[in-house]
């Protein structure tokens, strides 16, 4: 009974065995056999270290030129060239083993470019690499062909010479516009106890002629407007932005109380900018509220002791045509007052080769000295920019009417700079000029000037002197090199042509 079971046991399993074989026969009849791109794809065992073959239609990602190859186990047969990258249909067509693709293996460099690689680094022989190349490959291309040119750089941003910003002139423009003024002759300055004050050349040369800044009186015929800008040297920011920006043709006038003038008398000259210096004269109201400083000419001193404050004065700067009676917003109406007081300046301006500005509008032209009377103030009575804009609109109506006018300007303020530029970019098209002051002279109200009793003014080697007399009429000659006459702007420093 025994040997009966352990039968049908050993029955059973053959028929599990032999239904589990038909079964599985069964399966792969319905599966039936693999795809071509399955088999393509399982590499083949490589037959005397040959490189297995690159998969087809597999694109194989481009390569750094220039980078050198990694190391290769010993006895690797490398390609002369990998194939080209992204070119599927050729890599099929010549059928020809590969070096299968890796996303950071780069490509082998030229001889000419290649950095020299460490020892272990070098790549086999020429004659391996030689007896490795396949027939079937096309012939090596050298890598400098095959990798395409690097595009030349960009070109460095230049200067742009299209756009030119506001207020601004080219610099060639600026050149030719802009005549430079000489540095100070030293041969018409003279020593005095306060430092080198101007004199008459040796040739009888005047600081009006031999500083003035160059214009064609004879060509130019249209109405000329003359500015005069104060406070220059207090502020030097405002200042040098002053003499950077604003027109050639403007009068600077610097303050007495400037501590560095030189650099910015230098650029002015550079700019061809007339200069003047501001004389401290006792204002109207003087006082706590309007004090033009500790070294001021006032009516309480003696005539000795203002022509010594106005050597100080003229002392501070160098290279100067002239002075105006103005230190900022204070315009000296209480020292102008005294006629008297104030002819005596004048003359010993006049000794010197210096004009004078009278900064009052309505006072009268200057009786003893070469210059010229302000005609409108563009700061009063506010300092606001839109209050300088139309006060220089009423100032190009009054040249028009009157052939030439001349305007002051307290101080160097930014936005004052700005209006100048905004209204003088186009005075050219409206038919009018910005003039310097040495070409506004008239000449002295009174040539035989009544000297107040006793006084008299004249020129010493060590400067201007007074004097007792007895009292008298004293002639006051043109300065040499001065033409001037009572009509209005007629009074030229140096020759016709070229002033």
């Amino acid at each position: 009974m025994t040997s009966a079971f352990s039968r049908r046991r050993l029955g059973l399993f053959w028929a599990v065995l032999v239904l589990g074989l038909g079964a599985g026969a069964a399966t792969l009849q319905w599966l039936g056999p693999p795809a071509e791109p399955m088999l393509a794809a399982i590499p083949a065992e490589p037959a005397g270290g040959a490189t297995p073959a690159v998969p087809a239609g597999t694109s194989t990602p481009a390569e750094p030129a220039g980078a050198t190859i990694p190391a290769e186990p010993a006895g690797a047969n490398i390609p002369a060239e990998p194939m080209r990258a992204g070119t599927p249909a050729e890599a099929a067509q010549a059928n020809a083993p590969a070096v299968p693709a890796q996303p950071n293996t780069p490509a082998e460099p030229s001889q000419a470019t290649a950095p020299a690689a460490p020892l272990a680094m070098q790549p086999p022989a020429p004659a391996v690499l030689a007896a490795a190349t396949p027939a079937s490959l096309p012939p090596a291309t050298p890598a400098a062909a095959g990798a395409p040119a690097a595009p030349p750089p960009p070109p460095l941003a230049g200067p742009q010479t299209g756009a030119t910003p506001p207020g601004a002139r080219p610099a060639a423009a600026r050149e030719a516009a802009d005549p430079v003024i000489p540095p100070p002759d030293p041969e018409m300055l003279e020593r005095s106890r306060h430092g080198m004050v101007p004199k008459l050349g040796p040739d009888g040369r005047t600081s009006i002629r031999a500083y003035a800044r160059a214009f064609d009186r004879d060509a130019d015929r249209r109405p000329r407007i003359g500015l005069v800008i104060g406070n220059l040297g207090l502020f030097a920011q405002h200042s040098e932005e002053a003499i950077a920006r604003l027109p050639g043709a403007v009068t600077l006038a610097f303050s007495p109380y400037a501590l560095r003038p030189e650099p910015l008398l230098e650029r002015a000259r550079a700019r061809g900018m007339e200069v003047l210096v501001a004389l401290p004269l006792e204002p109207a109201g003087f006082g706590q509220d309007a004090d033009p400083g500790d070294r001021a000419l006032l009516t309480s001193l003696s005539a000795e002791e203002n022509l010594e404050r106005l050597a100080w004065a003229l002392s501070r700067i160098r290279g100067q045509v002239g002075a105006i009676g103005a230190l900022g917003r204070l315009r000296g109406e209480r020292f102008a007052a005294n006629t008297d007081m104030l002819g005596i300046i004048q003359a010993a301006l006049t000794s010197r080769g210096l004009l004078y500005v009278d900064p009052r509008p309505g006072a009268p032209t200057p009786a003893r000295a070469f210059g010229r009377t302000v005609d409108l103030v563009l700061d009063d009575p506010s300092e606001t920019r839109s209050e300088v804009e139309r006060r220089l609109v009423e100032l190009e109506a009054l040249a028009r009417r009157n052939g030439s006018a001349l305007g002051l300007l307290g101080n160097p303020a930014p936005f004052f700079t700005a209006a100048i530029l905004a209204w003088s970019a186009g005075l050219d098209e409206r038919g009018a000029v910005l003039v310097p002051i040495t070409v506004l002279l008239r000449r002295p109200a009174s040539p035989a000037a009544q000297t107040p009793a006793g006084v008299t003014v004249s020129q010493t080697p060590a400067g201007v002197t007074v004097s007792q007399t007895p009292a008298g009429v004293t002639e006051f000659p043109a300065p040499a090199g001065v033409q001037a006459s009572q009509t209005p702007d007629t009074a030229r420093p140096g020759s016709q042509a070229t002033r």
